[in-house]
């Protein structure tokens, strides 16, 4: 399959997923803000995420910042994993495990994504560091 194709594949399942729980933590579900009370990071890490997600979605659907949106999203799937297996439990309020295999997925998505457009890296460290 072309690279490029299963490059938009991923970053729409990625970001339509990042995308998609966003309603719950800026409009305050009761169970989002049950997952961050758990955390102990309720309401501003629970905004805080939010924004942050919106951020990496809109990264990962410009062609340009692919790269960065992957980094960004690994870092929030990284901490929402962690959050599962350390605070929460991998099942969050009778959710089947749901919003873990979820964030396993943008996870996933996101690393395939980084070594697909590695060489964004590269050009942002040329960008960044080169002395003119």
């Amino acid at each position: 399959m072309n690279s490029k194709i299963v490059s938009w594949v991923l970053r729409i399942v990625a970001a339509f997923i990042m995308l998609q729980t966003l309603y719950f933590k800026f409009s305050g579900a009761p169970e989002s803000i049950h997952i961050f009370t758990q955390v102990g990071i309720e309401p501003w890490g629970r905004i805080a995420t939010g924004v942050a997600e919106l951020i990496a979605s809109v990264l990962l659907l410009i062609p340009a910042t692919v790269a960065i949106g992957a980094v960004l999203a690994i870092g929030i799937m990284g901490g929402a994993i962690a959050s599962h297996l350390f605070i929460l439990g991998i099942v969050v309020e009778n959710d089947g495990g749901q919003l873990f295999i979820y964030a396993m997925i943008v996870l996933i998505a996101s690393a395939l994504l980084l070594y697909l457009h590695r060489n964004q890296l590269k050009t942002y460290k040329t960008t960044l560091f080169s002395r003119t």
